[in-house]
């Protein structure tokens, strides 16, 4: 009987909890991830990457060594107004500085080295607003948040 009472407290205080309204910052450009730092959104680097094809490898070049978006977060969490890109087809790449640019290399042929998608854990909030969050810890290094078939950046750094 104890175990019935404590589920039902258990399952009730997850539906309240549940029901819970994001009161936080919103983000003031549709189709942008925006760093949560405190109650505040940092606006992250925006751009295209080139695309140049090597070997058996496309690799992605964002000019630059560095993002002028950073944080200390190990776990940066997003918020997201999705307008025109689903959150869900959004990806996280570790980067590599190389030569004063970023770049990532996707190899023609899926296998060990290949770049891999970190864990991205993305949430609802209220209609067309979404938390996404890094899934796992990420080390120190620049970042790239990217749908997944699209050259659109949105680049960070964990510092």
């Amino acid at each position: 009987m104890g175990a019935r009472i404590l589920c039902l407290l258990l399952l009730s205080m997850a539906w309240l909890w549940s029901d819970e309204k994001y009161d936080g910052p919103v983000p003031p450009k549709a189709d942008v991830p925006y760093l949560l730092q405190a109650k505040k959104l940092i606006e992250i680097e925006i751009g295209q990457a080139r695309e140049e094809h090597r070997k058996d490898e496309t690799v992605y070049v964002i000019p630059g060594a560095g993002s002028p978006a950073r944080t200390p977060l190990p776990e940066p969490i997003f918020i997201f107004d999705s307008r025109k890109l689903e959150p869900q087809r959004i990806e996280l790449f570790q980067l590599e500085v190389k030569d004063g640019n970023r770049e990532v290399s996707l190899p023609s042929k899926a296998g060990k080295g290949s770049a891999q998608p970190l864990h991205l854990r993305v949430t609802p909030l209220r209609e067309h607003l979404f938390k996404i969050e890094a899934s796992e810890m990420l080390d120190a290094g620049e970042y790239v948040l990217t749908p997944a078939g699209d050259n659109r950046i949105f680049c960070f750094e964990v510092y």
